[in-house]
């Protein structure tokens, strides 16, 4: 046991070490491609913490990033806040909000809270599509990444990546992720035996929204321009659900997998513009029909093999 847990450690490092070096001799386009992939995995992780650990189907993830974007464009451009400050307080903004709309959202169960958290994201979208203070639904531009090279942004957004990995790896070893993966199980149970399911789901929907809205500022640094209608629109969750079930919800190996390929996927139907959701959609069914708990969730059922396990030993 000792001697597969210092390989998977000496893998870990040396797949991070090659990700570091990436920008020393990999072409601009390899670049872009972890960098997405980063990207990707760092909103995933955050849908599939609060989806696969503990039972909270949000709908409404782009709220978070449009928070994040336009507090990143506001606090750098009106207010000439250095970039970095913007981004850790894009993160504040979304923790403020989410906690402000949790007690009637937390009202909610199942498909009700699901809508309602789609609602706040598109009450939000139309708010700012028609506030004269950002711009109106014409956005804004993040002026201050023009100063920023291609690689510090790669960096950045791989640091998002690995963090939100590591954070839903030690968060689910805590007491708090024993109590979330209770909830999802047998919510009645959990109470029960002295859950306090309210304060659980309410810490986990704050890190959620906090890490989200944090990330969201990192990927507005690589797009530069912001706008209400894309930046609080449901692709940004559908393309969260999508890589987290086709990965295996509930595992934290399945955002991993599931963000590698939807790159992959992204890149090669960018070529068919026009059947490319449908393949997608394709591709989705098909998955959920051949292994309904994803890729990794089918490997840990059929093989109990797990890369970074939660379990405490």
């Amino acid at each position: 046991m000792e001697l597969l847990r210092s390989r998977r450690f000496i893998g870990i490092i040396l797949i991070l070490l090659g990700l570091i070096a990436l920008p020393y001799w990999a072409s601009r386009y390899w670049i872009l491609l972890v960098l997405l992939f980063s990207l990707n995995l760092a909103l995933s992780q955050m849908w599939n913490l609060l989806a696969g650990y503990s039972g909270l189907i949000s709908l409404g993830q782009q709220a978070f990033i449009g928070l994040g974007g336009y507090a990143l464009a506001v606090f750098s451009v009106y207010y000439g806040f250095p970039i970095w400050l913007s981004i850790i307080l894009g993160g504040t903004v979304s923790v403020l909000f989410a906690l402000l709309i949790s007690a009637p959202i937390f009202r909610m169960r199942g498909v009700y809270f699901a809508i309602g958290t789609w609602t706040v994201a598109e009450t939000l979208r139309i708010l700012f599509s028609n506030w004269k203070y950002v711009g109106y639904g014409m956005g804004l531009f993040v002026k201050p990444t023009y100063a920023l090279s291609f690689n510090t942004i790669y960096f950045t957004a791989l640091g998002a990546g690995v963090a939100s990995v590591a954070l839903v790896y030690f968060l689910l070893r805590s007491k708090l992720g024993l109590g979330l993966m209770a909830i999802r199980d047998e919510e009645t149970a959990s109470e029960t035996l002295g859950v306090d399911i309210f304060r659980c789901k309410l810490c986990c929907f704050l890190i959620s929204a906090g890490v989200t809205g944090a990330v969201s500022g990192v990927m507005y640094l690589h797009h530069i321009f912001i706008q209400p209608y894309s930046a609080f629109g449901i692709d940004w969750t559908v393309q969260m659900v999508f890589i987290t079930i086709i990965g295996g919800i509930g595992t934290i190996e399945g955002p991993i997998i599931g963000s590698f390929l939807y790159v992959f996927l992204h890149q090669w139907l960018s070529e068919y513009p026009n059947v490319s959701l449908l393949i997608l959609g394709s591709i989705a069914i098909g998955a959920i029909l051949i292994a309904p708990k994803g890729i990794m969730g089918t490997v840990q059922e059929k093989l109990g093999f797990e890369f970074l396990s939660p379990r405490r030993k």
